[in-house]
């Protein structure tokens, strides 16, 4: 899901990983579910990761970013939210018209947007359909938003739905939804900072 790397205690000392969190983790079943967001899990699995991850950046609690924080948001998925796309296509195709949420959640800034929200996070959210190794170019995208001096930490999402296809013999938890949606999140800071 994250490509040829594996998350790093360090990125080559440019950036320091501060937290991590995936999903599923043991004991996961379904992730919350997010108000706005309907039919996949894509956008309540990036919700729940990027809690989790933040929750563990401050000790195991909710604490927003303080007043003035710059934390920019970088999501990373190839191919986005495929059951939603999918759901889409298939009503288009049959001569229906998708409602109104489809087209707001089919954006993948939008959960990243309500995350930077939730958390009360200062800085950029980008979103990624990376061409190579997910992580490598999510932790591009990170480094150059802390060496700009546009985000003082970049909470890195990576998320990808299985196609249709993969993950034989599990069941998808929402009707439609492909089975296997994983995430990682991993909080990234300076690596001169301590």
């Amino acid at each position: 899901m994250t490509g040829s790397g594996e998350l790093p205690t360090t990125t080559d000392g440019r950036l320091r990983v501060l937290a991590r969190a995936s999903w599923p983790e043991p004991g996961d079943a379904d992730p919350p579910t997010l108000p706005g967001f309907v039919h996949s899990r894509f956008s309540p699995v990036v919700a729940a990761v990027a809690d989790r991850c933040l929750t563990r950046r401050h000790g195991g609690r909710p604490a927003p970013e303080p007043a003035g924080g710059r934390t920019a948001v970088v999501l990373v998925s190839a191919a986005g939210d495929r059951a939603s796309a999918d759901h889409v296509h298939a009503t288009v195709a049959a001569g229906g018209r998708p409602g109104p949420l489809f087209f707001f959640q089919s954006v993948p800034n939008s959960v990243a947007g309500h995350v930077a929200a939730r958390w009360g996070l200062g800085g950029p959210v980008v979103c990624l359909a990376p061409t190579g190794d997910p992580l490598a170019e999510g932790t591009a995208e990170a480094e150059l938003l802390l060496s700009d001096g546009d985000a003082d930490e970049a909470l890195l999402i990576l998320i990808e739905q299985a196609p249709d296809d993969a993950g034989a013999g599990v069941e998808a938890a929402v009707p439609g939804d492909p089975p296997g949606t994983a995430a990682v999140a991993v909080l990234l800071g300076g690596g001169d900072a301590s």
